[in-house]
Order: C-alpha cells, then structure tokens, then sequence
C-alpha cells in the first residue's frame, strides 16, 4: 500500500491548494496530480510485509518550478531491476519514481532527466540528495530529440529500461519524445519502454503517441487501462462510450513497448536475467501506479 501525504508549510495556504485538495471529497473527482509548483510533498511506500527488497521508505520532495517561458512544458507537479540495470526516466519533475526505485534496488543505475531548467533541474536534484540516493540516481538536464550522449554516458549502450509518466499529454511533442527513447534503449530483446498516462490526456492523444512509436521501430508489448485504486484492469481502447470526466479521472493507462527489429538479440541466458529483473521491477511499478493519481 502507498500512501501519498501533503506536508503541512508554516505559509499561507494558497486558496487554490484547498479546492485542489477538495476535489475527492466534494465533487468525487479524482485528482490528477499531487502538490502545487513550489510545495513540499511526503510520499510513503508502506512496502511488502516480510520481503527484504520491499522495505518501507518515506520521501520527501518539492515540487519544481521553471522560468515562465517555459510553463508550456508543464504537464503536472507530481503523478501519482539488479545490477547491471540501468534505468532512465525522462519528463521526470519531481523525481519520484526514479528516487524509489533508487531505494527499492540499491544496484541499479537509475538516470533522472527533465527540460533543462534551471529552477526545474535544481530542485530535482536537491529531491535525490535529500531522500539519499545519490549513490545509484544522477540528474541529467535533458530536452527531448537533442544529443543523448550526456544520458548514455562512455559506452553510449543505452538503457535496459526506459520510463515517463504523463508525458504524452502534448502531440506536438510525440516525435521528439519517441525519437528520444528510440536513441536510448538498448538495443536488445529484453530492452523495455513504460509509459504511463492518465486518461484525462484523452484516449485520441494517447492513441497518437502509440501510432508514432509503431511507426519507429517500437511495438506494443502490452497496454492496460488501470485503476488508480489498484481494484481493476481492463482492456484498452480508443473510444468508451459513456465515459466522463470522472470516470476518466479513475484511471490510467500503461504502455509496455520494445524494439520491433533488435539488432542485437539477447542469449537464452541474458534473456532469463532480464526477464526476471523486469519481473521485480513490475512488481514496484504495479504498485505505482495504483498511486500515479490518487492522494
């Protein structure tokens, strides 16, 4: 079970906080982001009782802000593997998802990026060294279709595993996002892609963001609907008939991609290791996005 705390801030309570807070309770509308730019937020993942690599952990983070020329590239504040793992996260904000990997897997390289801003990349780097995980989780400034050398590092191998939550929200930004993750993936079977997103991107935006990565060499490994609450699955689809704001709000979907045409095919052995290792990461990552959107 995650639970998802707002801190309390000796600061005037900005108005605007108390009906974002009051979504739930008034209107039955659940929320699609935690936090307001500026804010601090406390995240706790209660873990698995009796598993060593499920431990409890509570983080802490503030909410990033940027320069106003850069406020189109907001999407929200916070939505709700064993070593040699690498893992990437791109749009990142806040960090956390990549900050509780980086506690969950201690032997994993994990790589946090978000638009190179100042005020945005400042504050995600003061999250990861405040929640002590600088050892295995660097901040790389990074915008989208430009050079990935700095991510990819000497090697320039890719990552075995690439994640974004709700990035998918703008289409003029579809080609830039997919090329990026193309230039990054490791090039091999196991390699995966999970792209998280809220329903209230709209089904036909979600669905264009799919289209553009089939047409660059990824494919659909899986794709499910979600809901927030971790009650239900169900099938993906472009249309739902009857569906409203609020019953899009109640869900989110997860796209797992990888490459259509590997060049270079994984051994029977490597193929078993990676797959276990996804198989642990999955079980973290089931149990985020039961929390992606929910308080």
């Amino acid at each position: 079970m995650v639970q998802a705390l707002s801190m309390e801030r000796e600061e005037t309570v900005d108005p605007e906080e108390i009906l974002f807070d009051s979504l739930d309770a008034i209107f039955d509308l659940k929320p699609i982001s935690v936090g307001s730019l500026g804010s601090s937020f406390v995240y706790r993942y209660d873990g698995i009782q009796g598993s060593r690599q499920y431990t409890p952990h509570t983080i802490t983070l503030d909410t990033p802000d940027t320069k106003a020329a850069n406020w189109h590239l907001h999407a929200s504040a916070i939505w709700n593997n064993l070593s040699p793992l690498r893992v990437l996260e791109l749009g990142a904000s806040a960090g956390l998802p990549s900050i509780l990997i980086s506690k969950l897997f201690p032997d994993v390289s994990t790589t946090v990026t978000d638009y190179p801003d100042e005020a945005l990349i400042g504050t995600l780097t003061s999250n990861v060294r405040r929640n002590d995980v600088t050892f295995n989780c660097r901040v790389v400034p990074y915008g989208w279709g430009t050079d990935p050398s700095p991510l990819l590092g000497g090697d320039g191998d890719g990552f075995d595993i690439i994640i974004a939550a709700d990035t998918l929200w703008n289409p003029e930004l579809h080609h830039i996002l997919i090329d990026s993750l193309t230039k990054t993936l490791k090039r091999t079977s196991s390699s995966r892609i999970h792209l998280i997103a809220g329903l209230h991107t709209g089904r036909y935006t979600i669905q264009g963001a799919i289209t553009c990565a089939q047409t660059m060499d990824l494919e659909i490994e899986s794709i499910l609907e979600r809901e927030v609450d971790g009650s239900g699955q169900r099938p993906w689809c472009v249309y739902r008939e009857g569906e409203d704001e609020k019953g899009r709000r109640r869900w989110v979907v997860w796209i797992k991609l990888k490459w259509a045409s590997p060049t270079l095919p994984s051994s029977a052995a490597e193929d078993s290791e990676s797959h276990a290792k996804e198989n642990n990461y999955e079980k973290y990552i089931s149990g985020q996005i039961r929390s992606e959107t929910s308080p």
